[in-house]
């Protein structure tokens, strides 16, 4: 879920092929028009089936079989709510589909190592999996100019993947109204937060990653919106409460 790699398990590459290539969007078809030479960027614009909004992703092509992918989304809650949401990580199961297991196999001060299990059902009967182990590296809060920032650094350091790394940042700007300056009170304060998302990523040489990039962004979007209404749910509750 911070970001799993992907697997291949129980079935054809032809069928696969098939199944993105009906629901890959406007992902290209890379297998024979990549240059090594070519460094694209494209946007992709994903809009939920059953959400409020729509998440644009943007792909870079930093290879002949490697991506950049970078998405974001607003949240109403504080970068703290957040923030314990993305390090809880042995809940996040419980409310990302398709993430079957996440366990914590060692925790010390800013550093986790997880292992991580998706599985999705695919047409035909196919599965889709994912496993690996993914090593995180929690930062120290920044302090901006408007606002604060965390960000949780990862890598997979066992998996199908040449290359799988990226960064989870969470920003907040806030503008706070009379009342809560001088309570120091989060009540009422106009919360500015944005959730983002980034990761590099190279398949070993029997995967063609134009296979996969179109789930990996529709995997993405799933997971950060399903992280805003979790965190969305948890601030809310809290201010409630007061």
């Amino acid at each position: 879920m911070l970001g799993f790699p992907i697997t291949l398990e129980g079935y054809n590459l032809f069928n696969l092929r098939s199944y993105v290539g009906r629901n890959s969007g406007s992902s290209p078809d890379t297998d024979n028009n990549d240059n090594e030479d070519d460094q694209d960027a494209y946007e992709v614009s994903v809009e939920p089936e059953s959400w409020d909004d729509s998440i644009e992703i943007k792909i870079e092509k930093t290879g002949n079989n490697s991506r950049k992918i970078q998405s974001k989304v607003n949240v109403e809650a504080s970068l703290e709510t957040v923030w314990d949401i993305l390090t809880d990580y042995e809940r996040l199961a419980d409310f990302i589909p398709g993430l079957a297991v996440s366990r914590l196999l060692e925790k010390s001060d800013n550093f986790a190592r997880l292992f991580q299990i998706g599985q999705q059902n695919l047409a035909f009967g196919l599965k889709f999996n994912a496993k690996g182990v993914i090593d995180c590296y929690e930062k120290d809060l920044q302090t901006l100019p408007n606002g604060q920032k965390r960000d949780i650094e990862f890598k997979m350091i066992e998996g199908d993947f040449q290359l799988f790394e990226g960064k989870w940042s969470v920003e907040q700007g806030v503008e706070c109204n009379t009342e809560s300056e001088q309570s120091g009170s989060i009540v009422g304060q106009d919360l500015q937060t944005t959730l983002l998302y980034a990761v590099d990523v190279e398949p070993k040489l029997w995967l063609p990653v134009g296979l996969v990039e179109g789930r990996l962004c529709r995997e993405i979007r799933t997971n950060l919106l399903c992280i805003r209404v979790e965190a969305e749910k948890v601030f809310h509750n809290a201010l409630s409460a007061h």
